[in-house]
């Protein structure tokens, strides 16, 4: 590894490699711990590399290979694409991985399945176990067509119940000598303390690399810090992200991991804003106390952003390299302008995701559509909605098209969800797909029946009285074009600016408590590291620039601890400002 010595981050990468390359060499497993950008996922690499330099022959030759385990499908993709899909590695998600270990043990996984509570009521319905092939494939627990399809939720609970047979184990060591696992702190914590009892410092084990970083373990069911006395440690101390002050900032909030930004020259701000001087009455109900009305909240974050877009010079129209993150999908909804889909559906995920339907349809289909047609490109419109530009048989059928799809642009701006639908459906142009149309003509007979209508029913009504701008706005939040996100939503990635928004509005968080835990020199339980991760995923997203909003009040110790943290930042009170 060649060293920059202008670069302090690449020196402390490369004693990093040092450390880890002895271990790989001497068989021991490990734990590399490596702090945000820090390049955890290079050093993943580079040993992957080394290792299939190494042994990639060899493994192959003994039918073999190096696993590489990862926590998202992106995360799996990325790695095969650099190691060129080699034969030597297997490099899958944890589920998947666990899954190729158990899947042709289907006796005993017969043997096991009544043992999981969620199974027992489907294998009394079902026919005999004993005529079912066990699969897993869409992550849907059911039984069909003689087989019994796991959930996501029974892979690692049956691969734990295999790891206690020693037979299994050896097979498990045969196949896989080298195991390596992206992420390791987001990792089901039963299956890592299974590999614990089961594995780690055992003879014929095979030799495990833990690489991640448990302060960024912001997920359920992850197992956070692995400390355990036949794993070595090996810590990175580079930052490769993040200029000098936010790096600063960093080693103030963790002093047990100091990192070293890559150039110690590169200018960058921080800057907290607060809003203690502000004279009222703040909310008092449950997972909103001490935050300011919303009114006012919103207008801390009107006054933080024009800050930041006059005076630093912030561009809050490049989502590329501005982001404002919330702690929730209500908050970022607000923020972007589609704050009435929250209060439609009792799930996230439909909006978020696009698990409805109907937004699925706007946002995939028609809104590109619409766009295609103000742009005039007429094949991209076609191409859209899945439907093959049509045979004009004379001039007024292209006038229906275009006068349809006029009509239809309008509405996106003026109307609601429930006239574009209503549109479709007269005009036809383009087609309503037959699956909500038919949803939509159940909605209707139902109203006109005066039943009770069906969650479902109620969902989609009241999506019809949503103005329509709100879905060409969600539109853009998938895009990409937003410049607002979730705090969970963007770890892994990186920004030239940030604005973070701390409020209160979950009760899974609260910052303040979480500064007055840190000032009582609190340093772990289950609520304070929950609290702590998320805090510093957030803080250690951007390049150049940072700045954090508080709109819910900081007691003394809470404000002092800020002011010890973040050192040297502008700190700005927000409370006369907003004041009416």
């Amino acid at each position: 590894m060649t060293v920059d010595a202008a670069n302090p981050a690449e020196e402390a990468a490369a004693k990093a490699w040092a450390s880890l390359k002895g271990h790989l060499d001497a068989g021991e497993s490990f734990v590399f711990e490596a702090g945000a950008g820090a390049g955890k996922t290079y050093s993943l690499l580079d040993a992957l590399d080394y290792l299939i330099a190494r042994d990639g022959r060899r493994l192959v030759r003994s039918r073999q290979k190096i696993a590489c385990t990862t926590y998202t499908n992106v995360a799996r993709n990325n790695i095969l694409a650099r190691t060129d899909s080699h034969p030597s590695v297997f490099c899958e998600t944890t589920h998947a991985f666990a899954w190729s270990l158990i899947s042709g043990f289907q006796k005993q996984l017969r043997a096991t399945l009544p043992e999981l509570p969620a199974w027992q009521a489907l294998l009394t319905e079902g026919p005999p176990l004993e005529e079912l092939t066990v699969e897993y494939a869409l992550g849907r627990r059911t039984i069909e067509d003689g087989k019994a399809l796991l959930h996501h939720d029974d892979i690692f609970p049956l691969t734990i119940h295999l790891l206690e047979n020693a037979k299994f184990r050896r097979l498990v060591a045969s196949r896989f000598p080298i195991i390596l696992i992206d992420e390791y702190q987001d990792t089901n914590a039963d299956l890592v303390e299974a590999f614990a009892k089961h594995f780690f410092g055992e003879p014929g084990a095979p030799q495990f690399g833990l690489f991640g970083d448990h302060w960024q373990k912001i997920y359920g069911d992850g197992c956070g810090s692995v400390d355990h006395p036949a794993l070595r440690r090996v810590e990175k101390g580079a930052n490769f992200r993040s200029v000098p002050v936010i790096v600063d900032c960093l080693n103030r909030v963790r002093p047990d991991l100091k990192q070293v930004p890559k150039d110690p020259a590169a200018k960058g701000t921080v800057s907290v804003y607060h809003t203690n001087g502000w004279v009222g009455k703040r909310r008092t109900t449950n997972h909103w106390q001490g935050d300011l009305p919303a009114e006012e909240a919103r207008r801390a974050f009107l006054a933080t952003r024009e800050t930041l877009g006059g005076d630093h010079g912030w561009n809050f129209d490049d989502a590329l390299n501005t982001k404002v993150l919330m702690l929730t999908q209500r908050a970022v909804a607000t923020g972007q302008g589609y704050a009435s889909l929250p209060t439609v559906f009792r799930f996230n995920d439909s909006f978020s995701r696009k698990r409805d339907e109907h937004l699925a349809f706007f946002v995939d289909h028609l809104e590109p559509a619409a766009e295609a047609f103000l742009q005039k490109r007429y094949g991209a419109m076609f191409a859209s909605i899945d439907t093959h530009a049509p045979t004009f048989k004379s001039p007024r059928d292209k006038a229906l098209w275009a006068s349809a799809m006029t009509k239809l642009c309008e509405l996106r701006t003026s109307g609601t969800v429930g006239d574009v639908i209503e549109h479709l459906r007269e005009a036809g142009r383009p087609h309503l797909p037959s699956k909500l149309l038919q949803l939509n003509v159940e909605l209707a007979q139902a109203v006109a029946a005066g039943g009770e209508l069906s969650s479902r029913q109620r969902e989609l009504q009241a999506l019809h009285a949503v103005p329509y701008a709100e879905v060409t706005e969600l539109a853009e939040y998938h895009k990409g074009h937003s410049p607002f996100e979730t705090k969970h939503g963007v770890k892994g990635e990186q920004f030239e600016n940030v604005l973070a928004v701390f409020g209160r509005g979950w009760n899974e968080y609260d910052f303040k408590a979480f500064l007055e835990m840190s000032a009582r020199g609190v340093t772990g339980g289950e609520e304070y590291e929950r609290y702590r991760n998320l805090f510093y995923v957030v803080c250690s997203r951007p390049k150049t620039n940072l700045a954090l909003l508080f709109t819910h009040e900081l007691t003394p110790a809470a404000m002092k601890m800020m002011v010890d943290w973040f050192a040297g930042a502008a700190f700005v009170d927000l409370g006369p400002t907003i004041q009416q």
